[in-house]
């Protein structure tokens, strides 16, 4: 049985907050830091692009793939993601108001 004034406080307990570094993503000759947020397009980001793509595609906007008889927006516009060819950087913002804007290409180089 432990003695209650015998347990003293442990190290390991008290967390401390350590600041991630920046991730770097090399994408051809150019390096670029990604300092807000994962290195990584997250599934909330990757559901509002497609969105967006798939009305601009349902209101008549060019489709910059070639279609081979898929007829829904949505699957276009995936399919334009997922080849990389959509001209669409992500915005992320803290709450002190800092943000960066990270080209798609980056946030999906490597997945």
């Amino acid at each position: 049985m432990t003695n209650i004034n015998s347990i003293t406080e442990n190290s390991s307990t008290t967390k401390k907050r350590v600041a991630k570094k920046p991730a770097a993503k090399k994408i051809g000759e150019t390096e670029f830091l990604i300092k807000i947020g994962p290195p990584v397009l997250t599934r909330y980001e990757r559901s509002r692009i497609i969105g967006a793509r798939a009305l601009q595609i349902s209101m008549g906007a060019p489709i910059l793939i070639d279609v081979q008889g898929k007829l829904d927006p949505i699957q276009i516009a995936e399919e334009e993601l997922k080849n990389l060819i959509l001209p669409i950087m992500v915005t992320r913002t803290l709450p002190t108001g800092e943000s960066q804007s990270i080209p798609i290409k980056v946030l999906m180089a490597g997945s």
